[in-house]
């Protein structure tokens, strides 16, 4: 479905706790996530903690919007 979107002109990002998936599906705005059972946060983190870890990646899927892309690429940091 991000595929289909992303080709109606509207730009997708999609955060996932597997990038490969993301690759093999075709997404093109990828952002990786923390992980399977928890993936916008950790919980072996405190409540304050993982909302900083949701801001970080919510913020860094924001600004992958932003930026136009030819390809498939993983936004794994915030230095773009």
């Amino acid at each position: 479905m991000v595929k289909e979107i992303d080709r109606a002109g509207i730009p997708v990002v999609h955060i996932c706790t597997v990038v490969p998936i993301s690759l093999t599906i075709g997404a093109n705005r990828i952002v990786p996530a923390i992980g399977i059972p928890y993936p916008l946060g950790d919980a072996h983190e405190s409540e304050e903690k993982s909302y900083e870890i949701r801001e970080r990646l919510v913020t860094r899927a924001l600004r992958a919007l932003t930026v136009p892309v030819e390809e498939q690429t993983v936004f794994e940091s915030d230095d773009f």
